[in-house]
């Protein structure tokens, strides 16, 4: 038996966190045949087979599980190796991979990815908006960023972007002409409303506090879509009232496009953290990164 190929058994090992070929394909920019090619020569070079196929998912044989517990920690040690070359540079060089909310790609890191990449002209940043809670770090990103989650153990959390964020309930002026304009959150129950829903099928309550009292609505409309910018069309429209983050409508609330209501019971709320694990090698560009986030809170 040959050894087998350093490329290879990187692949094997992003199939096997990422849980597919295709969710390893995005993560890592390539096709997902080309992971397939290379588990394919993997498999026939080790003589046994490492993952069950099936049209939906793979899964890791005993072999397939035995091999990346003990590859897995040898890749990191290989990635810190040649990242240590970075400390050597007057900038580091390297791939930056962060899994985001959509809201966050939106409206925080426009602010941040321009300056920092101009910083760092070495560094290729990869974004992946979703609004799926995964476990990133397996799924082969450098950080996540998340909001007000307990994160787990040997986890470090640094803020990034705004640090109070709120949610508004909004519609347009012809919308409150023709139906009135809810006093009390529980009058949402008569309105029509515009609800989304996440790519995990959940539509989620519309929550709201003022002096102590909380109430939670689940409101009922015309439109419930997993797309922002068709919710906020409607709402503009006047097809119903929208509740989203401020930062969305923040144009259609300047120009008189949408107003705000019960904004006395929408308080405001901490802003994003990023996170990443505070026991693995950092690498340079997560590094540097992280950096500019502390300059940029300091500023």
């Amino acid at each position: 038996m040959a050894m087998p190929d350093l490329a290879d058994l990187d692949a094997f090992a992003a199939v096997a966190r990422a849980g597919g070929f295709r969710a390893a394909a995005i993560t890592r920019g390539v096709s997902a045949s080309s992971l397939s090619e290379a588990l394919r020569r993997l498999e026939k070079n080790l003589g046994v087979r490492l993952i069950q196929r099936t049209t939906r998912s793979v899964t890791l044989t005993e072999a397939g599980n035995r091999l990346l517990e003990r590859l897995a920690p040898a890749l990191g040690e290989v990635g810190a190796a040649v990242d240590a070359v970075n400390s050597f540079r007057d900038s580091p060089i390297g791939t930056l991979r962060l899994n985001v909310p959509t809201v966050v790609a939106r409206i925080v890191l426009p602010r941040l990815v321009t300056r920092f990449l101009r910083q760092h002209p070495d560094i290729v940043l990869e974004v992946m908006a979703e609004d799926t809670f995964i476990d990133v770090l397996a799924a082969g990103f450098d950080a996540g960023v998340r909001y007000d989650e307990r994160l787990e153990r040997d986890m470090i959390a640094v803020p990034i972007g705004p640090r109070r964020q709120r949610y508004v309930a909004a519609a347009s002026p012809a919308y409150f002409a023709a139906h009135g304009r809810p006093a009390h959150p529980r009058d949402l129950l008569d309105h029509a409303c515009i609800r989304h829903r996440f790519a995990s099928g959940a539509a989620l309550s519309w929550e709201f506090e003022r002096d102590g009292e909380a109430v939670k609505v689940v409101p009922h409309g015309p439109l419930v879509s997993s797309n922002g910018d068709l919710e906020i069309a409607a709402a503009v429209d006047g097809l119903g009232i929208l509740c989203t983050f401020e930062g969305f409508i923040a144009a259609e609330l300047a120009s008189g496009a949408l107003e705000r209501v019960l904004d006395d019971w929408l308080p405001p709320f901490s802003g994003p953290f990023l996170y990443y694990h505070s026991r693995r090698h950092m690498p340079g560009p997560l590094r540097a990164f992280v950096d500019f986030l502390k300059r940029e809170q300091r500023a």
